[in-house]
C-alpha cells in the first residue's frame, strides 16, 4: 500500500473515534434529552471543579498531590440533578414563551434570563452547595448577605455576552451544552485568579 493511502487511512482513524462519539451523543440527545444534558452538566461541572483546583494548586505553588474530591462530587451532583435539567427547561420555555417572531425576542429572552433567571439559579447554587457542604441554615444565609450581590454582578458581567450569544444563536437543543462548556472556562477563569 503507498504510504499516502497508509497515512490517510490513519488520518481518517483518529477522527472516527470523535465522530461516533458525537453520533452517539446526538442520538442520547434525542432519544433522552433532560437525562443527556442532565449527564452532560454533572461531568463537565464536576471537571470545572477539578480544573479549578489544579490551577488553584498551580498558582499557589503547592507540591501536595491531595485534591479535595469531594468538591467535583458536590458540582457532579449540582449539575446533574440542577443544571442540566432546570437549564433544560427554561431554555425551553423562553422558546415557547416568547418565540422567534416577537419584535426583539432575543433582547426579551436575555432580559428573562439576567434578571430572572441567573439571580435565581445563583441562589439555588448557594443554597445547594450549603447544603451539600453540610453547613446550616445560618452559614447559608452569612453567604447570601456577603457573596450574593458581588457573584450576580460578576455573573451579569461574564455571562450577558455568553448567554446573549446562546440565547440567539446557538440551536435549542446545545444551549445546555454551550453554557456548560462556558461554565467550564468560567470555573477555570476564577480559579486563576484565586477565587
Amino acid at each position: 500500500m503507498a504510504p499516502a493511502v497508509s497515512r490517510l487511512r490513519a488520518e481518517a482513524g483518529l477522527w472516527a473515534l470523535p465522530q461516533r462519539a458525537l453520533a452517539q451523543y446526538l442520538l442520547l440527545l434525542r432519544l433522552y434529552p433532560v437525562l443527556t444534558k442532565a449527564a452532560t452538566s454533572g461531568v463537565l461541572s464536576a471537571l470545572g471543579n477539578f480544573l479549578a483546583q489544579m490551577i488553584e494548586k498551580k498558582r499557589k505553588k503547592e507540591n501536595s498531590g491531595s485534591l479535595d474530591v469531594g468538591g467535583p462530587l458536590r458540582y457532579a451532583v449540582y449539575g446533574f440533578f440542577f443544571t442540566g435539567p432546570l437549564s433544560h427547561f427554561f431554555y425551553l420555555f423562553m422558546e415557547q414563551w416568547i418565540p422567534p417572531e416577537v419584535p426583539l425576542a432575543g433582547l426579551r429572552r436575555l432580559l428573562l434570563d439576567r434578571l430572572v433567571f441567573a439571580p435565581a439559579f445563583l441562589m439555588l447554587f448557594f443554597l445547594i452547595m450549603n447544603f451539600l457542604e453540610g453547613k446550616d441554615a445560618s452559614a447559608f444565609a452569612t453567604k447570601m448577605r456577603g457573596g450574593f450581590w458581588p457573584a450576580l454582578r460578576m455573573n451579569w458581567r461574564v455571562w450577558t455576552p455568553v448567554q446573549f450569544i446562546n440565547i440567539n444563536y446557538i440551536p435549542l437543543k446545545f444551549r445546555v451544552l454551550f453554557a456548560n462548556l462556558a461554565a467550564l472556562f468560567w470555573y477555570a477563569y476564577l480559579a486563576s485568579l484565586g477565587k
